[in-house]
């Protein structure tokens, strides 16, 4: 994650688009180590650019849930979805939004098929429509989302009997 912190000198003036430093994401993120590590926290970035902060967060949540199922698949699994369905981001830029849910998705893909042998193509594509819903294109000042034109709405993911449940709120 050692890039420029600035694609150009418009998208800094127009929308003070600047990336976080690897460095200041993890001095962030070890002020408060234990929300950051554990599994059901909830972290919301509201000009989440790039994805490199929330990259790191899902990677420290992964981590974590390694070392508790790292050899009991359905586990690690159905805990994903609660790690996954935790992280939320928001962000002006569409093309910024596509790549922040690109780059959860690959970082999420790869630390599974490392893991295990026999991916869950089910488990795989249900990640997936998580992050896809869970980072939005839109204004966290005017709270919409610029897509829909609408409310920017947040998903809370929850499993109830081996189920995937979704409830939706109005950010």
């Amino acid at each position: 994650m050692n890039k420029k912190q600035t694609k150009s000198k418009q998208r800094v003036q127009k929308f003070g688009e600047v990336n976080t430093s690897k460095r200041e994401i993890d001095n962030i993120l070890n002020l408060f180590e234990f929300e950051s590590e554990r599994i059901d926290s909830r972290i919301l970035e509201p000009a989440c650019g790039d994805g490199n902060f929330l990259s790191e967060v899902l990677e420290r949540k992964l981590l974590n849930l390694k070392k508790l199922y790292k050899n009991m698949q359905y586990e690690f699994e159905k805990n994903s979805v609660i790690v996954v369905g935790s992280i939320y981001g928001i962000e002006i830029l569409e093309d910024n939004t596509q790549h922040t849910r690109n780059l959860l998705f690959k970082k999420y893909e790869d630390f599974y098929n490392s893991l295990f042998k026999t991916p869950n193509k089910d488990l795989l594509e249900s990640i997936k429509s998580i992050i896809q819903k869970n980072i939005i294109h839109g204004d966290a000042l005017s709270l919409v989302d610029l897509k829909t034109k609408k409310s920017i709405i947040f998903s809370e993911w929850s499993l109830i009997n081996n189920k995937i449940k979704r409830r939706d709120f109005t950010f």
